[in-house]
C-alpha cells in the first residue's frame, strides 16, 4: 500500500529496522542493539538511580528507575510515572531514558519509570500488576522521593499508553493512588483489531497489523484476542464506564494501525465527561518520533513537554 508520509520522514524510512514481532528473539535483540546505538554519552544532567520495590503478592520485585532534578529545593515537586512501550513483548526502562531525562530536566519534576514483566512469558495481568505495585510504592514513599503526591501523572507510549490507560482505570476502581493526568501516546487499547486503520495498515513501518496480532496473542494468550471475556484492564477500549478518570492527552499518527483506536478512546473519554486533548499528527507513522530531526517530530516532542507542564501545574 502507498502512504502519503511526511517527506522528511519518508526519506528515513529505508534506514529504519524491520520489526517482525513473529520472531521475538530476533526483534528483542534488534531492539537492544538499537538502544545501545542511541544511548546518551556522558553523565546525565539529572540524578538517576534504580530501585527494587515490592511487586504484586507472590510475584518478583519491581524495578523502578528514578530521575531527580539536580539542585532541587526542599519543596516537593510533581512526578511523572512512565510506562515504556514495546507491544507488551519488548523493551525495558532503557527505552525511555532520553525522554525521561528531558522531562526531569526541563520540567523540574521527578520521573519514575517502571520495569514490568513482558508477555508471552508473563501474560496479562502480570505487567499491569507490576505497574500498579510500582505506583503504590511511589505514592507511599512520596515524601522521601520529594514528590508532591497530589500531582502525579501517568505517561506511556504505544503499549505503554495502553498500560497507562489501564492503570488509570485500575486506580479508580481499586481506590488506589490518585492520578492527576494521563498522557496516552498512540495507545494500544483494543484487542479486537477491527478498525479501518488496523485492518488496512498491514505494511506500515515499525508497527503494523501482523505485529499487532502477535502483540495481543502474546499478552492475552492464544485464542483470546477479539473474543468474549477480555478484561477492560487488558484492553481499555472495552471499558463501558470511563467516568471519573483523570484528564487525558491522546496522540495518534496518521499511518499507524493504532490510529483509529486511539481516536475512539479519546472520544469515549470525552463522552464520559473526561477532559481530553486529542492530536493527530499528519504524515506520520507509529514511532516516527524516532526521526527526531523532522519538523513534525519536533512539534510532537515540544507538545509533550507543554502538555505535561500544564497538567502538572508548573
Amino acid at each position: 500500500m502507498t502512504y502519503a508520509f511526511d517527506p522528511e520522514l519518508a526519506a528515513v524510512i529505508p534506514m529504519l529496522p524491520n520489526v517482525d514481532a513473529s520472531d521475538l528473539d530476533a526483534v528483542r535483540a534488534s531492539t537492544e542493539s538499537m538502544l545501545a546505538l542511541i544511548a546518551p554519552v556522558g553523565d546525565p544532567p539529572v540524578d538517576v538511580r534504580d530501585l527494587e520495590v515490592p511487586g504484586p503478592d507472590g510475584a518478583p520485585d519491581v524495578r523502578l528507575r528514578i530521575f531527580s532534578p539536580r539542585g532541587r529545593t526542599e519543596a516537593p515537586v510533581p512526578a511523572i510515572y512512565d510506562i515504556h512501550g514495546g507491544g507488551f513483548i519488548l523493551g525495558s526502562v532503557d527505552i525511555d531514558d532520553q525522554a525521561n531525562t528531558r522531562f526531569c530536566e526541563e520540567l523540574g519534576v521527578v520521573v519514575v519509570s517502571v520495569e514490568y514483566r513482558l508477555a508471552p512469558e508473563d501474560p496479562f495481568p502480570a505487567g499491569l500488576e507490576d505497574c500498579y505495585a510500582g505506583l503504590v510504592w511511589v505514592r507511599a514513599h512520596a515524601d522521601e522521593l520529594g514528590i508532591d503526591a497530589a500531582r502525579i501523572a501517568v505517561h506511556g507510549i504505544s503499549a505503554g499508553g495502553g498500560l497507562a490507560a489501564a492503570l488509570a482505570l485500575l486506580c479508580r476502581d481499586r481506590g488506589g493512588p490518585e492520578l492527576v493526568f494521563q498522557y496516552l501516546g498512540v495507545p494500544e487499547v483494543d484487542d479486537r483489531l477491527a478498525t479501518q486503520s488496523m485492518t488496512e495498515f498491514v505494511d506500515t513501518p515499525l508497527w503494523n497489523r501482523p505485529n499487532a496480532i502477535v502483540s495481543w496473542d502474546s499478552y492475552l494468550g492464544a485464542g483470546r484476542r477479539g473474543g468474549t471475556g477480555v478484561s477492560e484492564y487488558a484492553a481499555p477500549a472495552r471499558a463501558t464506564d470511563l467516568r471519573g478518570l483523570p484528564p487525558a492527552y491522546v496522540s495518534a499518527m496518521e499511518f499507524d494501525p493504532l490510529r483509529d483506536e486511539s481516536v475512539a478512546y479519546a472520544l469515549a473519554l470525552v463522552a464520559a465527561g473526561v477532559s481530553v486533548e486529542l492530536h493527530l499528527f499528519p504524515g506520520t507513522f507509529h514511532g516516527s518520533g524516532l526521526v527526531a530531526t523532522a519538523e513534525v517530530s519536533k512539534r510532537e516532542s515540544a507538545e509533550a513537554v507543554a502538555v505535561l507542564r500544564k497538567a502538572l501545574r508548573l
